[in-house]
């Protein structure tokens, strides 16, 4: 581990499939990481994130960490599949342990890294009604809600399925590349309309057989994102759920630098969503939680350690 001063903390920078993770070391601290810092940490491109993973001390017993989630603007987010592995690879890189078990404001997570490096993570059952989304207003089959864009009689975007993942999620199905649709500027407007009143993740989906899909999305809080763990298995769930794919499909991230898969499993004896993929450290440093000012630490820049 980092030694950190009174005034700073330890962090790594990491990715998951490209999804740009900051994971904070809180613990042993009363204070939090302010939106102010997550800000400026946003806006400097080597400190660049798409969430930060805060790991405080447990709240609970049974738990190894509380996780707090803050996005590139400053909000505060429920859940990031992706983020968790990072901090799984963190974690397992400084106390040998394999197994854990975390608490987030959408529960509990439990996860495990393999043999082979990757981290799978147990995201939970996934939520499908309409006001747990939530939504707007009453839908009696959320696996294809009301909303488009473009025009009506030739809608570009069409019918989502919408769902919860500890946080809301909209897939919309498409046929072609879905790298071709522009979703830089669609995202802002279907992430923001009035039938999600805490906004939504928005992914774009082409299923490509049975077992395996391509996704994109557009993240609650963040805009356009290399990965979205969360977002692929809300697409997962919801191409099962609609007789598109069956229970357990390999998703490709479009997006993704580098480029990847993540497997996801809805398994039949519990509903739980169970997510497998890798996480890459980069290098570490530490930062001032109040302000965002930070530093890189020059010993561990080069020597490929993913403990904080």
């Amino acid at each position: 581990m980092i030694h950190a001063t009174d005034s700073k903390v330890a962090f790594a920078k990491m990715n998951g499939l490209g999804n740009k993770i900051l994971v904070v070391d809180m613990r042993g601290r009363a204070d939090c990481v302010t939106p102010e810092a997550a800000i400026v940490l946003a806006a400097d491109s080597a400190t660049a994130f798409d969430q930060i993973m805060a790991v405080h001390d447990p709240k609970i017993d049974g738990t190894d960490a509380f996780i707090d989630i803050l996005n590139c603007d400053g909000t505060k987010a429920q859940a990031c599949g992706n983020g968790t592995r990072c901090v799984v690879q963190a974690l397992a890189a400084e106390t040998g342990k394999k197994v854990f078990t975390f608490q987030t404001v959408a529960g509990i997570l439990n996860a495990l890294e393999h043999e082979d490096g990757t981290i799978s993570v147990d995201m939970g059952k996934p939520v499908f009604d309409w006001d747990r989304i939530p939504l707007a207003e009453e839908f009696h089959d959320t696996r294809r809600i009301e909303l488009q864009i473009g025009p009506i009689d030739d809608p570009v975007l069409h019918s989502p399925s919408a769902m919860s993942m500890g946080n809301p999620h909209a897939v919309f199905w498409v046929d072609r590349d879905v790298m071709s649709y522009d979703l830089a500027r669609f995202g802002p407007l279907l992430e923001n309309h009035p039938i999600f009143p805490e906004r939504a993740n928005i992914t774009l989906a082409q299923v490509t057989s049975r077992s395996a899909m391509t996704t994109r999305t557009w993240e609650r809080g963040a805009g356009l994102t290399l990965a979205c763990g969360s977002a692929a298995c809300a697409a997962a769930v919801s191409a099962a759920r609609t007789g598109r794919t069956g229970r357990k499909v390999d998703v490709h991230v479009a997006s993704a630098n580098p480029p990847g898969i993540l497997t996801i499993e809805w398994r039949e004896s519990d509903d739980h969503v169970v997510m497998t993929g890798p996480a890459e450290w980069e290098w570490s440093g530490t930062l001032d939680p109040s302000t965002g000012s930070w530093q890189r630490d020059a010993k561990t820049a080069d020597d490929g350690a993913a403990a904080l």
